[in-house]
């Protein structure tokens, strides 16, 4: 991205190394879902392969790595907000499983492998994807609940992010605005909610796993909520700049599609600096924690500065 957005990540996060803290929370994000979920063999064994398939392809764990960094940041336990990381990672897979149906994106690669339908069928991969959503909330009911958070809260935390309001909501208004000419309010709309929702969800339950206050939790949205929209609109630029081979998925899909994008309302010049302003508020978001979110701070310059 721009020099500027360089020198404020570099002010934000110092020398903190991204990369060792992405590879430990991946590998245990990995093993704690590989416990958490039915074996590959566990009858009928098409469903537990075609689950697995899919949430091992090989992603960078983003939502479960700051629900853990938003814990840090409230002095948690990464043990206590474990189940919620895998909870979150669950429900992002399961999305991705139904956006790539033909009904749907109709995409035939996803990190850079087959997607679901393509290995198992349609059919499998419906139910692949129920499951996974299934399986969230079996995950999240294993926390122990806390004094301000009880688990109707957290479980309400989920189900209220991945619903008919938020994350199914943004799907429904992504299709239905495919060939349309969208303001950029109504664009806006779709990425609060098909993406943000469910980056803010995560920091968000993070924060109650460690008994956060209310004025924690009120920073961990916003911060959520700037880093959720700032991810969407790079993953719309991403689309028309990279290349298949460098995104690991089809390039040019939102285009083909006749989707709206920031880039096709706004441009891309105007989409960068709205990415970098929003990215900026979530610093603004996280002074509250003086210096013990230097993780979510890297993950938000990560998410702006990406290429891929």
């Amino acid at each position: 991205m721009s020099k500027t957005a360089t020198r404020a990540g570099a002010r934000h996060t110092g020398s903190f190394d991204l990369n060792t803290y992405l590879e430990g929370r991946t590998a245990a994000v990995n093993a704690a879902l590989d416990k958490f979920l039915p074996k590959a063999s566990t009858k009928p064994a098409t469903i537990h392969e075609a689950m697995r398939y899919s949430l091992f392809a090989g992603g960078k764990r983003m939502r479960p790595a700051l629900c853990l960094a938003a814990a840090e940041a409230c002095d948690g336990k990464e043990s206590e907000a474990m189940p919620m990381a895998c909870a979150v990672e669950c429900i992002h897979t399961y999305s991705l499983i139904h956006d790539d149906l033909p009904a749907m994106d109709n995409d035939d690669y996803r990190r850079g492998k087959l997607t679901n339908h393509k290995v198992y069928g349609e059919g499998v991969a419906v139910l692949a994807g129920d499951a996974l959503l299934t399986q969230a909330f079996e995950i999240v009911v294993r926390s122990k609940g806390w004094p301000r958070y009880s688990h109707q809260d957290i479980v309400l935390e989920l189900a209220k992010a991945s619903g008919s309001l938020q994350l199914i909501a943004g799907q429904v208004a992504d299709l239905e605005g495919e060939g349309k000419k969208l303001s950029a309010n109504e664009l806006k709309y779709i990425h609060e909610r098909k993406t943000s929702a469910l980056l803010c969800c995560s920091v968000r339950l993070g924060g109650m796993s460690s008994n956060c206050t209310s004025a924690q939790l009120q920073a961990l949205t916003d911060f959520g909520y700037n880093v959720g929209l700032a991810f969407q609109i790079i993953d719309d630029i991403l689309d028309v700049t990279q290349t298949s081979e460098k995104l690991g998925k089809t390039a040019g899909k939102d285009t083909a599609a006749k989707k709206a994008t920031y880039p096709s309302i706004v441009g891309l010049d105007k989409s960068r600096k709205i990415a970098q302003q929003l990215t900026e508020k979530a610093f603004d978001a996280l002074k509250i924690f003086r210096g013990k979110a230097q993780a979510l701070e890297a993950l938000a310059e990560f998410l702006l500065k990406r290429d891929r």
